[in-house]
């Protein structure tokens, strides 16, 4: 197995880099079931950020790709079944780090997940913290 890092998977995906682009193409075109290339949650978290952010690619495009390598038989994932779950939950809206953050502590027996994020909170995947009453 080998690790794949998020600048690899990028210039794979994006194909943007003419010297890199067919380096990084030429090693994940050789992956195989038996010898798979493995994706952890950090490099899956990045790889979003970066094709939202760099690339401008919207979200359900994001959310496709990311569930390509996810069926992917020559890719191992990490906490596969919490990705796919953020995945979803970004489709309805939610970022997709917020997601992961909070699915990653579901599967960990979290009750909850607080936050100080409007956002994720409204969104219903974390608890938002305020103040507390001084009686």
């Amino acid at each position: 197995m080998i690790g794949l890092d998020t600048n690899v998977v990028v210039r794979y995906l994006v194909q943007d880099d003419p010297d890199r682009s067919p380096i990084g193409s030429a090693l994940v075109d050789e992956l195989t079931e038996a010898a798979p290339g493995y994706l952890s949650v950090v490099t899956l978290v990045e790889l979003y950020w970066v094709l939202r952010r760099s690339y401008r690619v919207d979200a359900d495009r994001c959310a496709d790709l990311l569930t390509a390598l996810l069926d992917a038989r020559e890719i191992r994932v990490d906490r596969d079944a919490s990705v796919r779950a953020a995945l979803m939950a970004s489709r309805g809206g939610l970022d997709f780090a917020d997601a992961v953050i909070s699915e990653l502590g579901r599967a960990a027996g979290c009750d909850y997940t607080a936050t100080f994020d409007r956002r994720a909170a409204r969104e219903g995947a974390m608890r938002l913290l305020g103040p507390r009453s001084t009686s």
